[in-house]
């Protein structure tokens, strides 16, 4: 069940004495879940140094140490110095935490938590790593403080907040972690904040022995489990479960500088159940809003390409893809400046009866001198021109074209006589603030084509 995908459950006690009597056990069913690695998170000294040693012995196994609130009543310097050095003693320790404010149980004086909380997120700044931060009816608070420490890189764990505050955390730098409550019938409050954030900024996690999903709520939790969470992250979002496990594996990389899989070059890639082709890093335009200006991924695929392929390159990246409705030639880079590739891999394609999409910034006809569409007939079965703005002067604000104003011209006409030669053309733009939606509808539709709204915040 494993093979096709690889999840990290981000946030796990598995020091419990819940777990010793089936312990290897218990890292078998995740394993066979597909679960190839854990983040054991200590709550006090004593759990932190099991952390640490559970990190050390076990491959598979990463630590965080720190305090919970509930005992923040009870730190002293000399708690402090065991955290860090715990912290220092093995580079398998890739964050502080857990640490925070629990205003709903109250089990230590507010002002003692705030004043720990913050001391631990000072110590994270000192060590250069990242935080893992409990928040319980404390949201404000919390934000607050990681403002004030100036705090940047650290996941809200067990997310409880509202699709506000998680904006407002995903603006600060952090991630959030949806664990297995997201799969309770009555969580709508949860689910509509998986809608509402990027996936990008996303972990998942059991908090076991917390915390069970459906269909063991009330039961045991273990990291087994988080394939669940995964699962019904997936549905909210549109995605595979092999999308999600991807994307939040790549997340907890980036956060916590866990490296275990492949994380090379991507020319042929896989979301939901397309298959896209990525065949340059170059553009004829130069997007104010591109992503790829920030890193190359895109849903957890690394597209910056060490050189462009070839076409047996290509198709030996394509091999037999199954469960493949669609080949979309995109990437983070312009497909039709590549003309000729783009022809001879869609007439390949094409003939083993995959249907052929092209994403394009509708420049190709400046590019090559003239009208290439006719090249394209019989080949593509849907072309995606990427229009984004209504007028001429918009789009070379927000698209940068060297041609200057024939550049919308150019796109206009592209998107107009595209209809002549391709079953189906979409002309799309980007939610970029201040851009008139509703006047590129206009535009899309007199010019003949369906109009496409792609999300500014959400790549691929």
């Amino acid at each position: 069940m494993s093979a096709s995908i690889s999840l990290i459950d981000s946030h796990a006690h598995i020091y419990y004495r819940d777990y010793a009597v089936d312990f290897d056990a218990m890292l078998q069913r995740a394993a066979d879940a597909g679960v190839d690695a854990m983040l054991v998170v200590g709550t006090d000294i004593e759990s932190s140094r099991e952390s640490v040693e559970l990190a050390e012995k076990h491959p598979q196994l990463y630590a965080a140490v720190g305090i919970h609130p509930h005992d923040a009543g009870r730190v002293t310097d000399a708690c402090y110095d065991v955290i860090r050095n715990l912290a220092l003693s093995s580079a398998k320790v890739v964050a502080i935490g857990e640490i925070g404010l629990d205003f709903y149980r109250d089990r230590s004086p507010r002002d003692a938590q705030e004043r720990v909380f913050r001391t631990f997120l000072r110590m994270a700044n000192d060590l250069d790593k990242p935080v893992i931060i409990h928040d319980r009816d404390a949201h404000r608070q919390v934000l607050d403080c990681l403002i004030a420490e100036g705090t940047q890189r650290g996941v809200l764990h067990c997310f409880s907040g509202d699709a506000a505050m998680a904006a407002e955390a995903l603006t600060m730098g952090l991630y959030i972690s949806i664990p297995g409550t997201v799969t309770y019938p009555s969580n709508e409050a949860l689910r509509d904040v998986v809608r509402a954030v990027s996936i990008d900024r996303m972990l998942v996690e059991t908090d076991c022995p917390y915390l069970a999903p459906v269909p063991y709520r009330g039961k045991r939790n273990e990291p087994a489990y988080v394939r669940l969470a995964a699962e019904r992250v997936a549905e909210v979002k549109g995605l595979s479960l092999g999308d999600v496990a991807r994307i939040t594996t790549k997340n907890v990389r980036d956060l916590f500088g866990i490296r275990f899989w492949d994380q090379s070059t991507k020319i042929a890639y896989k979301i939901r159940n397309s298959l896209y082709l990525n065949i340059t890093n170059r553009c004829s335009n130069r997007c104010s809003f591109c992503a790829k200006f920030d890193n190359f991924t895109v849903k957890g695929h690394n597209l910056l390409l060490d050189g462009e392929p070839t076409f047996d390159e290509i198709m030996a990246a394509v091999g037999q893809p199954e469960g493949v409705d669609e080949v979309v030639f995109c990437g983070y880079g312009e497909p039709l400046i590549r003309l000729d590739l783009v022809k001879q891999v869609a007439a390949e394609l094409k003939g083993r009866g995959y249907p052929i999409r092209i994403n394009t910034d509708g420049q190709a006809n400046l590019v090559h001198g003239r009208s290439i569409l006719s090249e394209l007939a019989g080949l593509v079965d849907s072309i995606s021109v990427s229009l984004n703005a209504p007028d001429a002067d918009t789009y070379g604000q927000i698209c940068n074209t060297p041609y200057g104003a024939a550049g919308f011209d150019a796109v206009c006409t592209f998107i107009r006589d595209a209809r002549q030669f391709i079953p189906q053309v979409v002309a799309s733009a980007v939610t970029v603030p201040g851009i008139d939606i509703e006047a590129c509808r206009r535009l899309a539709e007199s010019l003949g084509a369906e109009f496409r709204v792609r999300e500014f915040a959400e790549v691929g």
